[in-house]
């Protein structure tokens, strides 16, 4: 089929086949009969680089069965974890190997298209379609694909289109554009249908009430929220749900009622299924923390250690919580905790810990930490991270250890990576001040090299380090020139 077309391989991808036959061949030769599965062999290639096709071909070459339903339970739970280009290379497979797709397999194939390559794309995709194959539910998901890309008319063009084609029966489809509105602050046209889908017979479902819910609270209109919490908790066929109780608590806290929150959020507790106590926990940490109760935050992490073990994912929410609170101990006793248990180390939490101790002035300690942290460990500090070292040395007058800091960062900045102007500013003025125009080039230099700066930003830096210009007027001339194109300094690298 057109929409399933394979695309020519480079020389990269036939490096990956390579390394990924590689990777299958070690895990079947460590691996009993019994965990060699073609998910296991898939869920070990972790690298979202690395293809599933060759693994794929190398187990329908060994002679064993590729089943159409266990292919579609491995892209759900790719899906479900975000590995969207695997997921695609999977789909492509399965539509290649002349199982006969099915409108649902067709629906997520173009889901995930939109999700890897874009809206041009799972258009041009959508349009390749046969219009026997282009039922409702594949309609939905080109407005799905509208919606979480925020192209608000092309999905109210779609959603005009399926209204006349009969194929909005159920609130599924309203929840889309709902969920549209509430995102892009159009509460009015939020209200309007709404209304619609009261008139039109459609029954409100848990979403719908819970998208209302939100954007009474995100707008502070605690009085409509509090009517409608009402009306679902005395609708017996609609039970209120955690999520419904963590909006109205969000709500509460935005409006600046944090006991009213924290009533919201002990009914939650009462609600919350078996299956989801880890998600909800995750959320109820940071929630907490919101109303000020540390004792409460920490009664949920006891809870959230006794529902099993506890991920990364859970670690980042408590971390969050105890910058929240400044409890530097906390987070100090809870790191060590992490270190201890932690078999995948994670960038993120080490920044959180590391941005508590700058913001705390406690530079030795967080040296000591980035030391303890990555001497041994393989992996490389990222450049936030030495951002955030080198604003602290800076803030603090250590300002060759912010130069050095400072250097690292930018050869460890990605494409988006942005540089902190006024942590720049001030390397420029102190380096300046100092005679010490060696660094300052050095900085330039490799700002521009690594693309986080235009050749006009960079020649009017080093015409001011070759000058006795005000700097302070210069960068007022450039916030002046960024304003009027839209842009960020630095040619949209640097921060503010």
């Amino acid at each position: 089929m057109k929409h399933f077309a394979a695309k020519p391989w480079s020389a990269v991808a036939i490096s990956r086949v390579v390394r990924a036959f590689f990777y299958s061949n070690e895990a079947i030769s460590s691996s009993s009969p019994r965990t060699d599965t073609l998910y296991h062999r898939m869920s070990r290639l972790g690298d979202p680089k690395i293809s599933m096709t060759p693994v794929l071909e190398q187990w329908a070459q060994e002679g064993r069965d590729v089943k159409q339903s266990e292919l579609q339970k491995i892209i759900k739970q790719f899906r479900k974890y975000r590995r969207f280009t695997q997921a695609l290379q999977i789909s492509e497979w399965l539509s290649e190997a002349n199982f006969g797709p099915s409108s649902r397999d067709i629906a997520i194939h173009l889901d995930l298209i939109s999700k890897v390559y874009g809206l041009e794309r799972a258009e041009e995709n959508f349009n390749s379609i046969p219009e026997s194959f282009r039922i409702d539910k594949v309609h939905g998901t080109l407005l799905n694909c509208y919606t979480d890309k925020k192209s608000l008319e092309k999905a109210e063009d779609l959603f005009q289109k399926m209204k006349k084609m009969g194929f909005i029966q159920t609130a599924l489809t309203y929840n889309a554009m709902l969920s549209l509105y509430s995102r892009m602050g159009k509460h009015e046209k939020l209200k309007i249908l709404t209304q619609e889908m009261e008139q039109n017979g459609i029954k409100f479902d848990r979403f719908t009430l819970n998208i209302q819910l939100n954007a009474y609270a995100v707008t502070s209109n605690i009085e409509e929220m509090e009517k409608l919490l009402l009306k679902i908790e005395a609708d017996h066929q609609i039970a209120l749900d955690f999520h419904s109780y963590f909006i109205a608590a969000n709500g509460y806290l935005k409006a600046g009622f944090p006991e009213k929150a924290l009533i919201k959020l002990n009914r939650s507790e009462q609600v919350i299924p078996n299956k989801e106590r880890k998600i909800a926990y995750e959320r109820l940490l940071t929630l907490y923390a919101a109303t000020g109760k540390k004792d409460e935050v920490y009664r949920i992490w006891n809870l959230f250690k006794n529902v099993g073990r506890v991920y990364n994912t859970g670690y980042l929410s408590m971390f969050s919580s105890l910058v929240k609170l400044d409890d530097i101990d906390g987070m100090e006793k809870i790191f060590e905790e992490w270190e201890s248990v932690n078999t995948l180390f994670d960038n993120r939490i080490a920044n959180l810990m590391l941005s508590a101790y700058c913001k705390k002035g406690l530079l030795e300690k967080a040296f000591v930490c980035v030391d303890r942290l990555f001497s041994n460990s393989g992996y490389e500090p990222d450049a936030n991270l030495w951002l955030c070292l080198s604003t602290q040395c800076c803030i603090d007058g250590e300002m060759g250890k912010a130069v050095e800091c400072m250097k690292k960062a930018i050869l460890a900045g990605g494409p988006r990576w942005k540089v902190n102007r006024t942590t720049f500013v001030a390397f420029l003025e102190y380096l300046k001040k100092e005679g010490n125009m060696e660094p300052a080039h050095e900085i330039l230099r490799l700002l521009h090299e690594r693309g986080f700066c235009s050749d006009d930003f960079h020649r009017k830096f080093v015409e001011y380090l070759n000058s006795d210009k005000d700097l302070g007027a210069l960068v007022a001339m450039e916030a002046d020139n960024n304003k009027e194109e839209n842009d960020d300094a630095v040619d949209g690298k640097m921060s503010e």
